[in-house]
């Protein structure tokens, strides 16, 4: 094989490489000799056909796959000699008119990873806030979790419909005077004020009384998920069968016996345990996110372009499909605009600080074991369908940059356990609005980098934004997020449900499916194809 290198500029390099035709061909005899036990030709006793004849019977596919495999291992020597360490896979591109029986001429392309010098972990100082699990916290999650438990009970037959009432219904929606799939339903409790429903519906509940019969007249959102119905409007014809009226909650042993507990001591001791989950990840947030900074602030060096924008367009995309659901998303979507320099910063900042992580990872013998990894594996193949759930993990254990994907949150929360271990920290209790509201001033924090300068942004959302909800990049940053230092290849994602209701969140479970049009189950995952054999 000849190498040339052809671009070596900064993280980028580029090589031309020529295979030698007598390599493929050696390596189709190889073929040729593997797979003659199992050729079948009349004439000839099983594993005696000629090679020649085999040549002649499969020459292009043998050629197709000697192919392929002497660009696997070119591509694979080349990154050993030259000590190369990619930062995503290499993009091979066979030159333009190749024929069979001649040399092979390649271009590889790729950006490899910055030399960093090991990360030094000395001198961490930390401060870990903590808020203890008191009995006013444990009551107010007990409180928080009745009332989602809310229970209504009858009213009298005179009773006109109020906000926070549940209306019992049957339902027949349509639009230009024809009934669509799944526009019919009976009892179907609908609580007024709830907003689960498309706009307009609930508000024109107001003022029923059981045994009234009422047209609602509603326009489903344009970004409803049933294509027929985006922007429609639309008629339900409306029998109402029964208001009930909030029933009171009182927290004590009946309660407790109602979610078959044996007493409101066991519920508040089960309740503790996950007031204490919830504060102890607060905890952790807040130290995160001051390791983080420090790391970065300590830190700089060129990070590979390609990273950068594959992480850039994970964040966008989910800052997009936020803001698509904002009042006013044309607004909000040139709000997000005139931020995007930002979010890039964001990006530059995840990609070196996954760097930095693994670095440290390596340099201090950090691992995820086999068995974590197992586990791994087998928690994401449950959102596959069960006859598929075998092929997803076959697909893992197959593609090395899949595996690393799944691998990388679990191995970056472990360096930073690590890094907690070797941190100076010193302990402050707080309460939990302190926390909460420490974590946010982050949030909120200003662009800076290195000695606090504008080279660089904060891991979270640009302090200008006014929105009024979060995008998702906010909620990454308070999950303190680096960008895995290994694949830009993404693992499958799962697919998303079928918006019910209103189309920007999910309702609690109804009986019908009259304002959401059409109650289907969402679709399980795929497993992912199997990658084609042959390159290009």
């Amino acid at each position: 094989m000849k190498t040339v290198e052809t671009l070596n500029e900064g993280l980028k390099r580029e090589y031309s490489l020529t295979i030698a035709a007598k390599d493929i061909d050696a390596r189709v005899d190889d073929e040729v000799k593997s797979i003659a036990p199992t050729v079948r030709m009349p004439g000839f006793r099983p594993g005696k056909v000629p090679p020649n004849l085999i040549r002649k019977m499969h020459g292009e596919a043998l050629s197709a796959d000697a192919l392929n495999k002497a660009i696997d291992a070119s591509v694979r020597d080349l990154m050993a000699k030259e000590k190369l360490r990619p930062a995503l896979q290499p993009a091979v591109t066979l030159a333009d008119g190749y024929e069979r029986g001649k040399d092979a001429e390649l271009t590889v392309a790729l950006e490899v990873l910055p030399e960093i010098e090991t990360p030094s972990i000395d001198g961490l100082k930390l401060e870990r806030l903590t808020v203890p699990a008191d009995d006013k916290a444990v009551m107010a999650k007990i409180e928080e979790f009745a009332a989602q438990m809310k229970r209504f009970e009858e009213a009298p037959k005179t009773k006109k419909a109020a906000e926070g009432d549940q209306v019992i219904i049957d339902f027949a929606g349509s639009v230009d005077g024809v009934a669509f799939d799944g526009g019919t339903g009976e009892d179907m409790a609908v609580e007024i004020g709830s907003g689960q429903l498309i706009p307009g519906f609930e508000d024109q509940l107001v003022g029923v009384k059981a045994g009234d019969e009422k047209t609602l007249k509603v326009t489903f959102p344009d970004e409803y998920p049933v294509e027929n119905l985006k922007g429609q409007p639309a008629e339900f014809a409306v029998k109402v069968k029964e208001v009930k009226i909030p029933a009171a909650s009182k927290i004590d042993d009946e309660f407790a016996k109602s979610l078959g507990l044996e007493s409101l001591d066991k519920l508040k001791e089960l309740m503790k345990d996950q007031v204490e989950q919830e504060l102890n990840g607060l905890t952790r947030t807040y130290m995160k996110r001051k390791l983080l900074d420090q790391l970065a602030a300590a830190h700089d060096f060129d990070v590979p372009p390609t990273m950068v924008e594959a992480e850039f367009n994970q964040i966008w995309q989910q800052l997009e499909h936020e803001v698509s659901h904002e009042e006013d998303p044309e607004a909000a979507k040139a709000e997000l605009e005139n931020d995007r320099d930002d979010y890039r910063s964001i990006a530059v900042r995840r990609v070196r600080l996954g760097l930095l992580l693994s670095e440290i990872g390596q340099a201090h013998g950090v691992q995820v074991s086999n068995q974590e990894m197992q586990r791994l594996v087998m928690q994401a193949a449950q959102q596959y369908r069960p006859e598929d759930r075998g092929r997803f993990m076959d697909y893992v254990q197959q593609d090395a940059l899949a595996a690393a994907q799944l691998r990388a949150p679990l191995y970056e929360d472990k360096v930073v356990d690590f890094l907690f271990e070797k941190a100076e920290i010193t302990d402050r209790e707080v309460t939990r609005e302190e926390i909460e509201a420490a974590i946010e001033a982050d949030d909120d924090g200003h662009v800076h980098g290195p000695g606090c300068g504008h080279d660089h942004d904060h891991d979270h959302k640009p302090a200008k934004k006014a929105a009024a909800k979060k995008p998702a990049a906010k909620k990454e940053a308070v999950k303190e997020e680096a960008a895995e230092a290994a694949p830009a290849k993404k693992a499958p994602a799962k697919k998303a449900e079928a918006a019910p209701a209103k189309a920007e969140e999910k309702p609690a479970a109804k009986k019908a499916a009259a304002p959401k049009a059409a109650e289907e189950k969402p679709a399980e995952k795929k497993a992912p194809a199997k990658k084609a054999a042959a390159k290009k």
